[in-house]
């Protein structure tokens, strides 16, 4: 069947649609993985979003559902040059249109994503429609019009409170903004005992699980949509260790008095080279977010710095055990480089 992707802009796209066939709006974003789609699909911090690779072909190697980062997507539609319906693995399930299906995400494909990535980049990142059929202007910036991703954390965090490896040390009380499972089992392979929260968990909670480092995870959306996380962290602060990944990272950086700022077209994709400030070592680097940390008070420094285009890629507090970074070091999918911090995050238990 027939569909559009209509941009705010007013560019449009014709393809076939795919999935689960129905009309969307979302944020208009791309990625540069040239594998991994399935991890892309189930990161929740894409929720509320279009997705667009920019490799041509996707879904030669099927769907695994061992391989999910989270147990359904969250993101409203995904954009192909061409899937494969007939991948090859001797690990596939099922192939990307039946994924798609069952997840309730609509899916286009026959359009030239290296033209669509290209307007992104030049215009930004942008509100957009998957629509049937070629529906009319009016129609589409009607569907745009009801777009609101303020409470995609809420839509993504834990149900409710869990522990994982009871008998684990040190103890982690984290803080699930809207987590990969990736980061989860990272920690989970060293040992520690993961008591995992919401993310409107109240500091008196934290406090209650008596734990020996505060971890705040990945997650969507805009992090002064936080439902009140912030205040959360600022009481901790001085209390405990505190390390944190992505949202996790932007959430702890407006603890402390950093700003936030919205990247043009964000960062997405699994190639991006960051300098570790303390060597001068580049990292490659799984990367998933729209906003950065800007304006540090005096008391905290920036820690990794992104290399393309020099925005902050962590910061470290200069008195406190207080560390964050905004790439992705569990990668899921991408680079391994910088599988090291988890070591480094848990050195700060003494």
């Amino acid at each position: 069947m027939k569909g559009q992707l209509i941009l705010e802009n007013g560019q449009r796209f014709t393809g076939e649609l795919f999935g689960d066939i129905k009309d969307i709006a979302g944020e208009i974003v791309f990625t540069t993985n040239m594998t991994g789609y399935q991890e892309t699909l189930t990161d929740p911090s894409y929720a509320g979003q279009i997705v667009t690779m920019t490799f041509p072909l996707i879904g030669n190697y099927g769907i695994n559902l061992d391989d999910n980062e989270a147990k359904h997507t969250n993101l409203k539609g995904f954009v192909v040059r061409e899937k494969c319906d007939h991948p090859s693995n001797f690990r596939n399930e099922m192939n990307i249109d039946d994924f798609l299906s069952e997840e309730g995400v609509v899916g286009l494909e026959g359009i030239d994503t290296r033209a669509l990535t290209r307007i992104i980049r030049d215009y930004g990142c942008m509100k957009a429609v998957i629509m049937q059929g070629e529906p009319s202007d009016e129609e589409a910036k009607a569907l745009m019009d009801t777009l609101d991703n303020s409470k995609v954390i809420l839509q993504t965090t834990a149900d409710e409170s869990y522990v994982i490896n009871p008998g684990g040390k040190p103890h982690v009380a984290f803080i699930d903004m809207g987590a990969k499972d990736g980061i989860l089992r990272d920690l989970a392979k060293r040992g520690c005992k993961i008591t995992v929260f919401r993310a409107d968990v109240s500091s008196e909670a934290i406090e209650a699980a008596e734990p020996e480092l505060v971890f705040l995870s990945n997650g969507p959306g805009d992090p002064l949509d936080a439902p009140g996380t912030v205040d959360t962290v600022k009481a901790l602060i001085g209390k405990y260790p505190i390390c944190g990944i992505c949202m996790g990272h932007q959430i702890i950086g407006l603890a402390l008095g950093c700003k936030t700022a919205k990247l043009k077209f964000g960062h997405h994709g699994g190639n991006h080279p960051v300098k570790y400030a303390e060597t001068g070592i580049c990292y490659i680097t799984s990367q998933n977010h729209n906003y950065i940390l800007t304006d540090y008070p005096d008391d905290v420094e920036e820690w990794f710095t992104n290399v393309n285009d020099k925005t902050c890629e962590g910061i470290r507090h200069k008195t406190l055990p207080i560390l964050s970074v905004q790439f992705h070091p569990e990668a899921s999918p991408g680079p391994l480089d910088s599988g090291w911090l988890f070591d480094r995050f848990l050195k700060e238990v003494k």
